[in-house]
């Protein structure tokens, strides 16, 4: 009596036991040729907190350059000393009144091919022409590179 008990056991956890396998094998396969991959998904971003006072309008992301119109919304007269994109950065040394918004232009860069998603971090230093304190501000700009 219990061998029977036993054997259907078995038999139960052998069925459910391939049918998980056979699951898992269709998972990877798709996850492996990039169906499941979740990145093409995610909308276009440019993100910098709103505490620094500065906003990404619009943006594009070439494989040498990074275009970023960037407005200046803090209340105060700013002074932008450089914007880094990735691993590159231009030295820039540009006044920015408050309300106004710049097309900045990041070259010499490489952010991979055309067409190919990228996420790159995004950092812009500058000085408060009040205070004339050295700040910076982090974000990040996720797209498909043009």
């Amino acid at each position: 009596m219990s061998m029977k008990k036993g054997q259907a056991a078995m038999e139960f956890l052998m069925t459910y036991g391939w049918g998980i396998l056979v699951v898992l094998a269709a998972i990877g396969s798709l996850a492996y040729f990039g169906v499941l991959n979740p990145a093409k998904f995610f909308p276009d971003s440019c993100v910098i907190p709103s505490s620094a006072g500065m906003a990404c309008l619009d943006f594009n992301l070439f494989s040498s350059s990074a275009h970023l119109l960037i407005i200046n919304s803090g209340g105060r007269d700013v002074l932008i000393d450089r914007i880094s994109v990735g691993s590159c950065s231009s030295d820039f040394g540009l006044d920015m009144p408050d309300g106004r918004s710049y097309l900045f232009n990041v070259t010499g860069c490489s952010f991979g091919s055309v067409g190919s998603r990228a996420r790159v971090d995004l950092s812009i230093y500058y000085s408060d022409k009040v205070s004339n304190f050295s700040k910076s501000v982090s974000g990040s700009l996720t797209t498909v590179i043009q």
